[in-house]
């Protein structure tokens, strides 16, 4: 970069030292699209090469220092411009002068603590990233490169499963039953719907994920519904005593852990819509606080990473329920 055409232009590139080992995972962008970025959990140390690339060989660069940033932030959509700060680490890399010729600088953030998981929301973003920066007088360079962050956690001992007896009086009286309340983000969703009165004309039933994002606290607090999967357990009529098996598989959808009061900003809650339509097209729903999935969570041993590149670097830390 360079002022007006004038002195000299330089390329900044941000280079990691295990860039050829290190796992990407895809992550979505705030404009929807999914994209792959290097992979880190919380602990794990941060280490590589600011690179200088110089494009005039015969002219210097002057500077009033370079640094390298650790950042872990959250953006609200509708707070734009204010950028709340969890983790801030600075690294100096060079003191004011010259550069002559193009180099590189090293630099390390040895075991960061990376508390929560990347997210991209409808209302809200939480990022890492690192930021390569050139002070100039008149124009900083500036170079980032953003990372995913994923969260592992032990699995919970306690595990209870959900059960619940709903209906409209004189006309449906159902009990629907799950195996537990708290579930990976690969395992599966196992239980029964037991029919004890029915005499209402249904003819499908399904379950819905919705994801709930709430975002800020006191009167701006918002809230946003999203309709992950619907999965269809039955197709026509049931009967008094007739017995629906449920076997929904979450690995195929895009979830992410239960996130709780992240910093204070943010919390993404999922539930199980158990829903009814009968024949003339009427909704039937139940979605209470006793059948919400109280729990979903990145499963450690699940993930690739854990094997002989953790015993060699160090292993991540783990987040226990």
């Amino acid at each position: 970069m360079s002022f007006f055409g004038f002195g000299q232009s330089v390329d900044v590139d941000i280079l990691l030292n295990d860039a050829d080992s290190r796992r990407r995972a895809e992550h979505k962008t705030e404009d929807g699209k999914k994209d792959k970025y290097f992979l880190f959990y919380d602990g794990e140390t941060v280490a590589g090469k600011v690179s200088l690339a110089l494009k005039n060989p015969n002219k210097r660069l002057e500077h009033q220092g370079i640094k390298v940033e650790f950042i872990g932030q959250i953006e609200l959509y509708y707070d734009r411009g204010n950028h709340h700060e969890f983790v801030s680490l600075v690294k100096d890399l060079a003191r004011p002068g010259e550069v002559t010729q193009s180099q590189a600088f090293d630099f390390e953030f040895t075991h960061v603590e990376k508390p929560y998981e990347s997210y991209t929301g409808q209302n809200v973003k939480l990022r890492y990233f690192l930021r390569a920066t050139i002070s100039r007088r008149l124009n900083d360079v500036v170079k980032e490169m953003d990372i995913v962050v994923h969260t592992l956690s032990t699995y919970p001992e306690l595990n209870s499963s959900i059960k619940m007896e709903v209906g409209i009086e004189d006309c449906l009286h159902i009990e629907f039953e799950y195996n537990k309340s708290k579930y990976h983000l690969k395992d599966v969703i196992v239980g029964k719907i037991y029919f004890l009165l029915v005499r209402i004309k249904i003819k499908h039933m399904e379950i819905d994920i919705i994801k709930r994002e709430t975002t800020g606290t006191g009167p701006n607090v918002y809230h946003e519904n999203d309709t992950i999967a619907k999965y269809e357990i039955m197709d026509g009529a049931p009967v008094r005593g007739e017995s629906i098996p449920i076997r929904l598989f979450l690995a195929g959808y895009e979830l992410t852990p239960t996130m709780r009061d992240i910093n204070k900003k943010f919390s993404v809650r999922y539930y199980l819509n158990l829903v009814l339509i009968d024949d003339e097209e009427r909704r039937y729903f139940k979605q209470q606080a006793q059948d919400k999935i109280k729990l979903l969570y990145r499963k450690g041993h699940e993930e690739e990473e854990l094997g002989l590149y953790h015993l060699l670097n160090g292993l991540p830390r783990w987040h226990q329920w």
